[in-house]
C-alpha cells in the first residue's frame, strides 16, 4: 500500500502501459460484497441462480448487445462471483446508452436519486465492468434486495495466447463442480 494525499490506498493491479480498450481477450472476476452468496447456490455440481443471480446473468448477456465491439466467450455466475471472458474486437465505438435496461436517474434504497456518471473513459474494460455493476445493482435494488452490493474492485487478466485461453475456459466450465474447494467460497476464505 502507498500513501496518497495522506491516506493509504491499494495499488492498481492493472498492467502499466496497457490500453484496456485495445482488442484482446480479458478474463474477469467480479465478486459480491464480502463474498456473500447473493447469486444462488451450487447443487450437485450445478449452479442454481437466485433472482439476483438471474439479473446478473441477464445483464452479462446484454454486454455484446450494448457494445457492438464486444463479444462474450465462456462465463459462469457462481454463488458470490462471476467469471467471464470478454473479447474486445477491433475499433472501439461509443457505448450506446439506449441499450442499458435502467434509466439514468434511479432511486436508491434510501430514496435519493443518483446520476449514472462514470469518471472512466468510455470503452475501457473498467468502464464496461462499472456500467455492468451499476445496472445490475439498480435492477436488484428495484426488486427489493437493498442489502446487495458488489466488492469495490474486480480482477482482470489479459489472455495472451491460445493455451492460456483454453486453460481459462476449462477453469470457468469446471468452476461449479469445484465450488467446495473454490477460494471464493466463504467457507474457504479463512483456511
Amino acid at each position: 500500500m502507498t500513501l496518497y494525499k495522506g491516506k493509504y490506498r491499494i495499488e492498481s493491479t492493472r498492467l502499466k502501459g496497457w490500453d484496456y480498450s485495445s482488442a484482446g481477450f480479458y478474463f474477469v472476476t467480479i465478486c459480491a460484497r464480502d463474498r456473500e452468496c447473493f447469486f444462488g447456490e451450487v447443487v450437485d455440481e450445478e449452479m442454481r441462480l437466485s433472482p439476483i443471480g438471474k439479473i446478473v446473468a441477464d445483464e452479462w448477456q446484454k454486454t455484446p448487445i450494448i457494445r457492438a465491439n464486444v463479444t462474450l466467450d465462456e462465463w459462469v455466475v457462481m454463488p458470490n462471483h462471476l467469471h467471464g471472458i470478454i473479447v474486445i474486437n477491433g475499433a472501439m465505438v461509443e457505448t450506446s446508452r439506449r441499450g442499458v435496461s435502467t434509466p439514468r436517474d434511479v432511486p436508491t434504497p434510501r430514496g435519493v436519486a443518483t446520476k449514472n456518471k462514470s469518471q472512466l473513459k468510455p470503452n475501457l474494460l473498467g468502464s464496461m465492468i462499472g456500467q455492468f455493476k451499476s445496472v445490475c445493482t439498480k435492477r436488484i435494488w428495484a426488486q427489493g434486495f437493498s442489502n446487495f452490493g458488489w466488492q469495490e474492485r474486480y480482477h482482470d487478466h489479459i489472455i495472451r495466447n491460445e493455451r492460456a485461453l483454453e486453460n481459462i475456459r476449462n477453469y470457468i466450465r469446471a468452476n461449479p463442480a469445484k465450488w467446495e474447494t473454490d477460494r471464493n467460497n466463504r467457507i474457504n476464505l479463512w483456511m
